[in-house]
């Protein structure tokens, strides 16, 4: 669950916002961002379903089709969960044909993960129509507008990367 708390700044372009309607704006954000990450998560999970993913192995699979290739210890860290656990989502997404494990030849006891690009082809047709309406949405947009769109969306995650590295990884990961 995003539970967010900031302190009060009103920055404004033009204009002086109450404290009050500066609250509700924020909030709304706030909200917002929360109904998003669940229609997200309700999207992803269905469709992993159709491809047979779990969700934490589509949030791996995720991870290392953007950021990899990636060494499974990097990848446990990045994604919060212990190596032990990390294994058995690998041996999984690799039984898939979603992943392949490289051993490095200047030290064969070193692996790299990466994914498969088939695969990744099968992901992206699931993903066409939220896609599609994604391209439909930005279009109401200026470059302006969606830079500052962009900026607060990379300092949103980012606040969100530093929150979960306060956190660590609980005992039970």
């Amino acid at each position: 669950m995003l539970f967010i708390s900031y302190e009060n700044h009103s920055i404004t372009q033009g204009g002086v916002v109450s404290d009050r309607e500066r609250r509700r704006l924020v909030t709304a954000t706030k909200r917002g961002l929360r109904d998003l990450r669940i229609e997200l998560a309700v999207l992803n999970h269905r469709v992993g379903n159709r491809v047979e993913l779990r969700d934490i192995d589509f949030d791996c699979l995720d991870v290392i089709v953007r950021h990899g290739p990636l060494a499974p210890s990097v990848l446990a860290r990045r994604v919060g969960v212990h190596l032990a656990t990390m294994t058995g989502i690998l041996d999984r997404l690799e039984a898939g044909g979603w992943i392949t494990r490289e051993r490095l030849t200047d030290d064969r006891r070193r692996i790299l993960v990466r994914g498969l690009p088939d695969r990744q082809r099968e992901l992206l047709g699931h993903f066409a129509g939220m896609n599609t309406a994604m391209d439909e949405l930005c279009d109401h947009y200026t470059d302006g507008q969606l830079e500052m769109i962009v900026g607060f969306l990379q300092r949103t995650t980012e606040a969100g990367r530093v929150s979960s590295a306060d956190l660590g990884i609980s005992p039970a990961d």
